[in-house]
């Protein structure tokens, strides 16, 4: 399958395969890794970095982890293509302004992607649905064995593995789960949370990471320190910590519930009112209606046929996957009409009464 026809289908970031779960929406682990005597990306020269690029994309498409995937230089992907593999988690805006001697191969189910010459030469990525840490990290200790296979990798006995960042020097490792936290922000704790993650050497980033704002009230959550720690003691300490943060929200839908359900139900009201009817949504309009419609969902005040179309309309209603689909760019005032005739498409006759009380 050609990396064209990767970006054709629906996006596996939110729903890969596993049950829609109401808090936990995705486990990621990166591992960033360097050539043992070679320059780093930002120090090497282009014929270097096209050389290592070649090196690089033979070596993982022969690794058995990596079969039926695809790869492209990104000098070969059109500024579109860039922008749905970055609205997918499965490249950074650093890389997606590379061009040759910097590329991604990516498997075919999404699971496992590998971006050569970002800011290291390899960062090697797995991302599935749900609590899975520890699954996840399995599965790209896996590949990085499998590439240690052809190649050697940048190590020091005392500091460990080398990277071009010295806050990634250690295990290089990112370990982050992504969370839909909208009880908390509902009841105006998400900010003490937050600050509470960052005492204990965790960041709280937003939807689409370093720097961004938390649209839709989805967080990442990850870890700072890769030195001093093992791999299994990162995935650990990160697991113990979400599963809190995952019961701290619980407690807060319980509370609007009791506490606040005249406000909760209006909210998810106006959010089906909008989204059903509008003839104009921007995209973090759509990212935070969505998120109440999600969360009425997941508490049983609404119902629907299929709870996969509101997982489906959060990266498909970007502005990378809206002119994908349209086949053509699109200015602003365009995708905002295009993106609320998607919504109101998708959800009609899909939303039903729902009376329920679930706090799941």
């Amino acid at each position: 399958m050609s990396m064209e026809e990767m970006l054709q289908r629906p996006s596996a970031w939110l729903t890969l395969g596993e049950p829609h779960s109401p808090v936990v929406v995705s486990s990621r682990v990166r591992l960033a890794r360097n050539i043992q005597g070679a320059a780093f990306p930002g120090w090497a020269g282009d014929e270097e970095c096209k050389h290592i690029w070649q090196r690089l994309e033979e070596h993982v498409r022969a690794c058995p982890s990596m079969q039926a995937c695809a790869s492209a230089e990104m000098s070969g992907l059109s500024m579109l293509d860039k922008l749905i593999l970055f609205e997918r988690h499965l490249i950074s805006r650093e890389h997606a302004a590379r061009k040759e001697g910097s590329g991604i191969i990516l498997r075919e189910d999404e699971v496992l992607s590998v971006m050569v010459n970002e800011e290291d030469h390899l960062r090697l990525q797995c991302m599935r649905s749900g609590m899975d840490l520890r699954g996840t990290w399995e599965l790209v200790n896996r590949l990085d064995s499998e590439i240690e296979e052809f190649e050697s990798y940048a190590f020091s006995q005392h500091l460990g593995y080398l990277t071009a960042c010295p806050s990634n020097v250690g295990t290089g490792m990112r370990a982050s789960v992504m969370l839909h936290l909208p009880g908390l922000v509902m009841m105006n704790e998400m900010s003490p949370v937050a600050k509470g993650m960052a005492k204990i050497g965790l960041a709280v980033r937003g939807l689409w990471g370093e720097g961004s704002e938390a649209a839709g009230s989805m967080y990442q959550v990850s870890n700072q320190m890769t030195l001093g720690e093992s791999e299994t003691d990162i995935i650990g300490n990160l697991e113990q910590i979400v599963l809190e943060i995952v019961e701290h929200e619980k407690n807060a839908r319980v509370r609007l519930m009791e506490h606040r359900e005249h406000v909760l139900r209006d909210q998810i009201g106006r959010a089906v009112g909008i989204l059903c009817n509008a003839h104009v949504l921007s995209s973090k309009e759509a990212l935070d209606l969505l998120s109440n419609l999600r969360l009425g969902l997941d508490m049983g005040i609404l119902g629907m046929k299929d709870v996969k179309v509101v997982d489906d309309l959060l990266i498909l209603t970007q502005p990378g996957h809206l002119q994908k689909m349209e086949g053509r760019k699109l200015k602003a005032d365009d995708r905002d009409q295009t993106r609320a005739m998607l919504v109101r498409t998708m959800l009609k006759n899909a939303l039903q009464e729902g009376g329920k009380k679930k706090n799941e």
